[in-house]
């Protein structure tokens, strides 16, 4: 048996907005641009890819899972992800290593320290 992580769905609000919004934030593509069905992926032809789905309900509470992201630079990141809209959050993380963000509709997302040589 073969089992393949095709995407990780992601309820919005607005899933055009959101998909947009990750797009430019994570540099990947449009390969489904449709109101109901927004995916992006890193290629076209690369897996897995995130589909934000509308929903009628707002987000209301901390996320279940979320995404880590581990930059070469992890000031410089944090900063261009809050210049595109991001927002700090608080989960109740402390004095940790790692930046928890959330994106224009309240996903948590975490920044991890930069990749030492």
């Amino acid at each position: 048996m073969t089992l393949q992580w095709e995407q990780l769905v992601v309820d919005a609000a607005d899933p055009v907005a959101l998909g947009r919004w990750w797009a430019e934030a994570l540099g990947w593509v449009v390969v489904a641009d449709a109101a109901d069905e927004y995916e992006i992926r890193p290629a076209p032809d690369r897996l897995p890819g995130l589909l934000f789905v509308p929903v009628p309900d707002g987000k209301a509470v901390k996320n279940r899972l979320h995404l880590d992201f581990r930059p070469d630079d992890q000031q410089a990141e944090v900063a261009r992800l809050l210049a595109l809209g991001a927002r700090p959050a608080d989960v109740g993380q402390g004095d940790e290593t790692w930046v928890v963000l959330a994106d224009p509709e309240g996903n948590e997302f975490c920044v991890l320290s930069s990749r030492r040589a």
